[in-house]
């Protein structure tokens, strides 16, 4: 049974470029791909990160806020 792969879309990002949109040090994006928490892609000795799956990371850990319903107390 073959595993389907979705080829990444949008630019392929360097460790640096990622780090710098997620606004964090070079560490965070090299754990997370050594984690296999992010998908990556490797060139050759390069890896590069979508910039796609960057995106559906940052959604991922996105959090709504609550709305509170205001009305009588019971």
């Amino acid at each position: 049974m073959a595993s389907k792969h979705t080829p990444p879309t949008g630019r392929l990002l360097t460790v640096d470029q990622a780090a710098e949109l997620l606004n964090t040090s070079v560490r965070y994006p090299r754990r997370l791909i050594e984690e296999r928490r992010i998908t990556f892609v490797k060139i050759g000795r390069h890896v590069r990160i979508p910039e796609s799956a960057l995106d559906e990371f940052i959604t991922a850990g996105t959090v709504e806020p609550v709305r509170l319903r205001r009305g009588r107390a019971a």
